[in-house]
C-alpha cells in the first residue's frame, strides 16, 4: 500500500513509523515544509496513559524519550503572594525539538522517506495517487479546507489573548501564576521539559491586555520567523518576581488566539485527519502532540486489523473520537475558567487553588484526596473553619454536609431535589403520589424539597396533571403534606409557583419525553409575546396590561397560600419558557412597548412580580427565583444579561437564584453533559455574590463536593440521581462514613445506615511480599542534573 503523510510533525511521524513496523512494505512517504532542525514551541507534556501506549506499541522510541523525561508530580498555584502546592499528579515531559529527533530518527531506520523542505503536492492529487491520505498539516489544516463541505470544520477562535515562551529558568513543578496587576489579571502556564530550560505560556483576557499596552506591540509588523519582542520585555517586566532574574526566550513568538476545531468527521474517501487537523484542546489541560501521538497509534492500528482502507478509517473514527470530544469537554472547561480567572481572585488562597485544579470536573474532591489528601484536608479545613460539623475523630464533615443559611431558613445540608414534574394531581390538587414522593424525598437526607410546577390559575397549569395553589381545596391537600413531612423529617420543603404561559395546554410527556397540545380541550393561551412554541402549537395572545395586573395578583394569592400551606421556602419560575421567562428572553419578548425592548424593560414585569410575592412571603422563609440564564440559541440571554438578571433580583428580594438553562425556545441545541449547567451558577456566584443553586446532570456526591468546595455554587440540585434512589443523599452520606447531624437516618430505617456487605467482603487477602515497598511520596519536584550525573526528583513529602 500507497501512505502519503502531510506534516512531518509528531503526529505524522510516529504514525508513519508504527506504519511501517506493522507493514514494513508499505511504500510510506511524509512531506514536511519545513528543515528537520526547525520547530515550533518548546516542551511536551505526557499522561502516564499515553507512556503507556507508546511504550507497547514501540520500545524503541519509548526507550530514547523516557531516558531524557523530565519527571515530576507536583502542581505549584501562585497566587496573592502564596505557592500552594498539591503532589500526586504525575508528569513527563521532553522538548519537542528532541522528540523530532527521536522519531525522524526512528523513521529514518524503518526506511520511511521523509522529505523535508518540500511542500506536498495538491491533496486532490495525492488522492489519486496513494491509497490513503494522512492529513496532520495543523490546526490551519489545508486538507480540511480542500474538503470542508465534507469534514464540516467548526473553528471557535477564543477571547484571550497568549503567547508561547520559555525561560532559561526551570520550574520543579507544574507552576500556575495568576497575578493581579493595575491593568488586570495575567496568568502563566509553566513546566520543566529539560535540565536547562521551561515551557512559559502567558495568557491574558482582552481587556487587560489592551490595558497593559500590549495592542500596541501586536500590531506592529511582525514577518514570519520573527517575535514580537516588546511584548516579551514587557512580560518580563510585568512577571520579573516570578522570573527571578531569568529571561524569556522567544521562538516565533507573537500574541495568539486560541482556535478550538472540532470536525463533523475525520474522513473524506481515502483522506484522513490526524492532530491539530481534525481537533484541539486547550493547552491548560494538556499536550496537543499527546492527542496527535495517540491518534496516530489509533490510526496504525485500525489499519493493521481491518482489510480495507475505508473500514479501517471508519474503525479509527469510532474508536478516536468520543475519546478527543471527551478530552475537549474537559478542555473546554479549563479554557473558560482561565478566561474568566478575575472573576476567582476574590477567593481565598486555598479555594482558589481548589478551584483551580478542579476546573476541567476531571480532578475533584474525592480524586485530589487520593492524590494529596494533605492538601485536600487542609481545603476541607478552612471551608468547615465556621461550622460545627464533624466526622469522627474531629475530621471535617464532607462539604455537601456543612449547614447553609438560605434566607431565614437553616439548612441541615447542601442537597436540594430540585422540582419534579410528576403529572398526578386530579383537577390541581395533589394526592397520595405527591405525599409519598415529597416525605421519601425529604427522608431520603436533602436539606430542601421543592415540589413540581405548581399553577397559580388554572390557565396558568402546563398540564392537566400539575398541581396548583388556586383553591382551598389545593392548599388544604398541600397543608396535609407539609404536615406529615414537617413531622417525620427536619428537611425544608418548597413550593414552585409558576404561570407556564405559552407552554400551558399541553399533555403530559409521552413515551417519547414529547408534550403535544390539548387543542380544543385545553385552555387559552398568554404570553409575553403573541410567538407559539413550535408549528404544532396554538398561538398565544400578548397580555395586556390588565392580564399582568390579574397575573400579578394571582401570584401573590398562591404566595398567601403556600404560606398557610406549611411550606418553607418559595420558588419562582422564571425560566423554562414559562410566561416570567418569556418577559426575560428577547428571544421569546418582541414587544414594542415598555415590557419590552432592553432588558431593563424586559425585567420590569417579573420585578413587579418579584416585589409584591416579597412583600408578602415571610422573611424567615426562603425566597428563590429559577432562571434559564442561556438559550442555547443564537440571540438569546447573554452572560452579561444574566448577571444584571440575577443582581437586579437579589435588589428585588430574591435570596437566591436557581440557575437552570434553556427550554425557552424549541430550535434550542443545548450542550449536554456532566454538570453542564454548573459554570452558569458558578457565573452568577461569583460576579454578583448572590446564592446559587446549581442544577443539571449533577448526579454522583464527588461532584456535589466539588462544586461547594470550589465556590461554583451553594447548594447542588440532584434530580434524576434522586429519583433513581430517593435516599441517595442517606447513601451519600454512608459511602462517605459521615453519620453527623447533616445527614440524620429516621429513626425507624436507622439498622440501614451502614453499607451493606458487598460480595467477598469477607475475604482477608494474604502477605504476598517478604520486604514491603515504601510509599511514593506525594510531593516529587524536578531537579536538574548536575554534571554527570542522571536527571532525578525529589521528594517533599
Amino acid at each position: 500500500m500507497r501512505v502519503a503523510v502531510i506534516g512531518g510533525g509528531p503526529g505524522g511521524l510516529y504514525f508513519a513509523a508504527l506504519a511501517k513496523q506493522l507493514s514494513p512494505r508499505w511504500d510510506v512517504t511524509v512531506w514536511e515544509r519545513n528543515a528537520a532542525d526547525d520547530t515550533f514551541g518548546f516542551g511536551v507534556v505526557f499522561s502516564d496513559e499515553t507512556l503507556d501506549g507508546i511504550a507497547q506499541a514501540d520500545p524503541e522510541i519509548f526507550g530514547a524519550m523516557s531516558a531524557e523525561f523530565a519527571r515530576w508530580s507536583d502542581i505549584d498555584v501562585c497566587y496573592k503572594g502564596q505557592v500552594l502546592t498539591s503532589g500526586g499528579h504525575g508528569f513527563a515531559a521532553l522538548g519537542r525539538k528532541r522528540l523530532l529527533q527521536i522519531l525522524q530518527e526512528r523513521c529514518a531506520a524503518l526506511d520511511v522517506d521523509v522529505r523535508y523542505r518540500t511542500q506536498a503536492p495538491p491533496v486532490e492529487q495525492l488522492a489519486s495517487e496513494y491509497d490513503l491520505v494522512v492529513a496532520g498539516d495543523g490546526v490551519r489544516s489545508v486538507t480540511r479546507s480542500a474538503y470542508a463541505e465534507t469534514f464540516v470544520p467548526d473553528l471557535d477562535e477564543r477571547h484571550s489573548r497568549y503567547m508561547w515562551l520559555a525561560t532559561d529558568k526551570v520550574f520543579e513543578a507544574f507552576t500556575f501564576i495568576v497575578a493581579e496587576r493595575d491593568f488586570g489579571t495575567i496568568q502563566v502556564h509553566a513546566y520543566p521539559f529539560d535540565d536547562t530550560r521551561s515551557t512559559f505560556i502567558v495568557e491574558i483576557d482582552e481587556g487587560s491586555w489592551r490595558r497593559a499596552g500590549f495592542d500596541a506591540f501586536a500590531a506592529r509588523d511582525h514577518p514570519p520567523g520573527t517575535s514580537d519582542e516588546d511584548s516579551i520585555r514587557l512580560c518580563e517586566e510585568i512577571l520579573a518576581d516570578h522570573l527571578d532574574g531569568h529571561r524569556l526566550i522567544p521562538n516565533s513568538s507573537k500574541w495568539i488566539r486560541f482556535t478550538t476545531v472540532r470536525n463533523r468527521t475525520w474522513r473524506h474517501d481515502n483522506v484522513v485527519l490526524l492532530g491539530d487537523a481534525a481537533h484541539t484542546a486547550h493547552f491548560s489541560i494538556g499536550s496537543g502532540t499527546k492527542l496527535a501521538m495517540e491518534d496516530a497509534l489509533a490510526l496504525a492500528a485500525c489499519l493493521h486489523e481491518h482489510a480495507d482502507v475505508p473500514d479501517a478509517l471508519a474503525a479509527y473514527e469510532a474508536e478516536r473520537k468520543p475519546v478527543v470530544e471527551s478530552t475537549q469537554r474537559a478542555a473546554q472547561a479549563s479554557l473558560e475558567w482561565f478566561e474568566n480567572v478575575g472573576r476567582y481572585t476574590g477567593q481565598e488562597p486555598l479555594q482558589f487553588a481548589f478551584n483551580l485544579l478542579t476546573r476541567s470536573r476531571r480532578v475533584t474532591y474525592d480524586n485530589l484526596r487520593v492524590r494529596d489528601k494533605e492538601f485536600t484536608d487542609a481545603v476541607d479545613a478552612w471551608h468547615a473553619a465556621d461550622t460545627s460539623t464533624a466526622r469522627p475523630g474531629g475530621a471535617a464533615a464532607p462539604p455537601m454536609f456543612r449547614p447553609f443559611r438560605l434566607g431565614g431558613l437553616h439548612l441541615r445540608n447542601r442537597v436540594v431535589v430540585p422540582p419534579t414534574a410528576l403529572y398526578a394531581a386530579c383537577d390541581g390538587v395533589p394526592g397520595d403520589f405527591e405525599l409519598v414522593h415529597l416525605s421519601t424525598q425529604a427522608l431520603g437526607g436533602s436539606g430542601l424539597v421543592f415540589t413540581g410546577m405548581t399553577a397559580i390559575s388554572p390557565d396558568a397549569r402546563a398540564t392537566p396533571g400539575c398541581p396548583g395553589l388556586y383553591t382551598d381545596e389545593q392548599e388544604a391537600a398541600w397543608r396535609r403534606i407539609t404536615d406529615f413531612v414537617h413531622r417525620q423529617s427536619d428537611a425544608c420543603l418548597g413550593v414552585q409557583l409558576t404561570h407556564a404561559g405559552r407552554r400551558a395546554a399541553t399533555s403530559a410527556p409521552r413515551a417519547d419525553g414529547r408534550s403535544v397540545p390539548l387543542g380544543e380541550s385545553g385552555w387559552p393561551l398568554v404570553a409575553a409575546s403573541a410567538l407559539a412554541w413550535d408549528a404544532a402549537s396554538a398561538t398565544p395572545v400578548e397580555a395586556t396590561r390588565e392580564d399582568m395586573d390579574a397575573i400579578a395578583k394571582d401570584f401573590v394569592t398562591a404566595a398567601c397560600r403556600a404560606h398557610r400551606a406549611g411550606f418553607d421556602a418559595l420558588e419562582l419560575q422564571y425560566g423554562h419558557g414559562h410566561l416570567m421567562s418569556g418577559f426575560l428572553s428577547p428571544l421569546t419578548n418582541v414587544r414594542t412597548d415598555s415590557y419590552g425592548g432592553s432588558l431593563a424593560d424586559r425585567m420590569r414585569f417579573p420585578l413587579a412580580v418579584l416585589r409584591a410575592v416579597r412583600e408578602v412571603w415571610p422573611a424567615g422563609k426562603a425566597l428563590i427565583v429559577r432562571i434559564s440564564a442561556a438559550d442555547w440559541a443564537e440571540g438569546g440571554t447573554s452572560e452579561a444579561d444574566v448577571v444584571e438578571i440575577c443582581r437586579t433580583l437579589a435588589d428585588a428580594g430574591a435570596d437566591a437564584v436557581d440557575v437552570s438553562t434553556g427550554e425557552v425556545v424549541a430550535h434550542e441545541r443545548p450542550r449536554h453533559g456532566r454538570s453542564y449547567q454548573t459554570p452558569y451558577a458558578d457565573l452568577v456566584r461569583n460576579a454578583t455574590g448572590i446564592a446559587t443553586i446549581a442544577v443539571g446532570a449533577i448526579s454522583t456526591y464527588d461532584d456535589v463536593n466539588s462544586i461547594i468546595l470550589a465556590g461554583r455554587a451553594d447548594l447542588c440540585a440532584v434530580g434524576r440521581a434522586q429519583l433513581h434512589d430517593p435516599l441517595w443523599t442517606l447513601h451519600a452520606a454512608a459511602a462517605q462514613n459521615y453519620t453527623g447531624p447533616g445527614a440524620p437516618w429516621p429513626p425507624s430505617w436507622k439498622a440501614g445506615s451502614g453499607r451493606p456487605p458487598g460480595s467477598r467482603t469477607d475475604r482477608v487477602p494474604p502477605r504476598l511480599h517478604l520486604l514491603r515497598r515504601p510509599p511514593a511520596p506525594v510531593q516529587q519536584r524536578w531537579l536538574p542534573p548536575t554534571e554527570g550525573a542522571v536527571p532525578a526528583v525529589t521528594a517533599a513529602r
